[in-house]
């Protein structure tokens, strides 16, 4: 079994100081994590290095290391599981159809985007479209999140939501 923590739109400094606890206990006991954009700074990848393998795309606030370490597209494969990775940035086509274009000739099974911070999880012509919303600045949503996807024979993927931290 392999357990992979998605995340994006940390925003850290900006919206948060830290990552929250519930992101961290799930890091903890991640092998891999995917953050799909608006890290804005790289202290938030070396944090998230210190728990688990780490790979991710850049978001539109993100400065250029962090575009040059991780670029704005990127498929990821798990075994037969591909995964394709963009932030999503945008004002022409809402951000959930302009992740599903960024990969429309490519062959995936789940495509991971941020931008929007809207928990998302739907499935369009076979392929499952994932926003895991932030765990630091929800916006106008009820909590904040992110995603955890398990891979073994099959895969299952769903948001964790919390409150914030008392």
């Amino acid at each position: 079994m392999k357990n992979i923590v998605i995340v994006s739109d940390t925003h850290i400094p900006f919206r948060a100081k830290k990552l929250p606890k519930q992101l961290v206990d799930a890091c903890e006991k991640a092998d891999f994590i995917i953050h799909a954009g608006d890290w804005q700074t790289m202290d938030v990848y070396h944090e998230l290095a210190a728990y688990a393998d780490i790979d991710g795309v850049t978001g539109n606030v993100d400065p250029w290391d962090i575009l040059d370490k991780f670029g704005r597209k990127k498929i990821l494969t798990f075994g037969h599981l591909k995964i394709g990775v963009v932030h999503g940035d945008s004002n022409r086509k809402p951000t959930e159809q302009q992740a599903y274009d960024t990969f429309v000739d490519d062959d995936v099974d789940i495509i991971v985007f941020g931008h929007s911070h809207i928990p998302v999880m739907r499935e369009v012509d076979g392929v499952t479209l994932f926003n895991p919303g932030s765990p630091t600045d929800k916006r106008r949503q009820a909590q904040f999140s992110f995603g955890l996807l398990e891979i073994g024979d099959t895969w299952e993927l769903k948001h964790v939501f919390f409150d914030k931290e008392s």
